[in-house]
């Protein structure tokens, strides 16, 4: 099959989103005029070791857009598969200004560089200044950067001075109504690595 994407492809579900994947799923935190706010992004990846940067793309005018637009910050909450409920109770459309905090009954964190709440107990937690926000081709697609000033690792994550990722299960999001929950892993060495 080959398609092009302004003709249409003719399945009855767009295939885009599951191409693409797994996906790590970037829960947002932000805290603006309207108050708190925290919002599960798939569109969501690092982008840079030195500075530390992430990225996320949002559709629409979203709570945490306009948040992130009005302080300047954001922090990036890892979800782990214990979450996934919260998770998705934070996906709801809920009226403007609602606190998904409280809405899905998740504790608060304060961070620690910048002025943003965070998702208490979370396995990692990065704290973000915006250094971009990009217009994207389409109907209210931006891609948000940010620059990492603080990371959270929760203790019974790190074994042996490694962050384990076995140890939290990391859920990530696949196309459709479909998730995956990273359990087991392996290592892989580069041609003419030691």
């Amino acid at each position: 099959m080959f398609y092009r994407p302004e003709e249409g492809h003719g399945l009855p579900h767009n295939p885009f989103n599951a191409i693409v994947t797994p996906r790590p799923i970037g829960w947002i935190s932000t805290r603006g005029p309207e108050g708190d706010n925290l919002a599960p992004y798939s569109f969501f990846n690092a982008v840079a070791y030195v500075p530390p940067q992430v990225m996320f793309a949002s559709t629409g005018a979203k709570d945490s857009l306009a948040a992130l637009q009005a302080s300047g910050v954001f922090c990036v909450n890892i979800v782990e598969a214990a979450a996934v409920d919260a998770m998705n109770a934070t996906s709801a459309a809920l009226p403007r200004g609602t606190d998904e905090f409280l809405h899905a009954g998740i504790a608060k964190a304060d961070c620690a560089t910048i002025d943003c709440p965070r998702v208490e107990g979370a396995p990692a937690a990065l704290e973000c200044r915006v250094t971009e926000v990009i217009a994207l081709k389409g109907r209210d697609n931006f891609l948000i950067v940010g620059e990492v000033t603080g990371v959270h690792l929760r203790d019974d994550c790190l074994v042996d001075g490694r962050f384990e990722v076995t140890r939290f299960s990391p859920l990530s999001r696949l196309g459709y109504r479909d998730y995956a929950v990273v359990r087991e892993t392996f290592e892989l060495t580069r041609p003419g690595e030691k």
